[in-house]
């Protein structure tokens, strides 16, 4: 019995790590006043494990098809006022990380210095389990799908 490929193996690895954005400061950037679409853009990066709610503002554009996307993604970010893009997956250890080191390759490509890629730290999970000033910042939350 030979080992399952993983779905990112069809595409180069990131050249380096992007750095990361702590929950805390999103969190103080959305208090502030900084808006998703407008000042920042989240993409939630899973696709079987959507349930459970969102980060509001997120976009929803799965890891396994991601990497084909970025040209367009960066097209419509850095004609916008978008100054960073923040990557989130359940834990920002896998799916998180190496979306966010695509990104900043591409930038980097693109020798754009303006527009930053960044993880969110803790991912979904570490949001959630921040408590209810992160969680009443989420669309579609689900007691039940954090609680199994």
């Amino acid at each position: 019995m030979s080992a399952e490929i993983p779905w990112h193996a069809a595409y180069p690895p990131p050249r380096g790590a992007a750095p990361s954005i702590s929950r805390e400061e999103l969190l103080q950037w959305i208090q502030e006043g900084k808006q998703a679409g407008k000042d920042f853009v989240l993409v939630d990066l899973r696709r079987t494990d959507y349930e459970g709610g969102t980060i509001q503002g997120s976009l929803n554009l799965p890891a396994q098809s991601l990497y084909p996307t970025i040209p367009t993604l960066y097209s419509l970010v850095s004609n916008s006022t978008v100054k960073y893009v923040i990557w989130y997956c359940g834990s920002s250890a896998g799916r998180g990380t190496r979306a966010a080191g695509w990104f900043a390759d591409y930038l980097e490509d693109q020798q754009n210095g303006e527009i930053k890629s960044l993880i969110l730290s803790g991912g979904i999970k570490g949001w959630v389990a921040a408590g209810p000033e992160y969680i009443s910042l989420m669309d579609g939350y689900n007691v039940s799908v954090w609680t199994k």
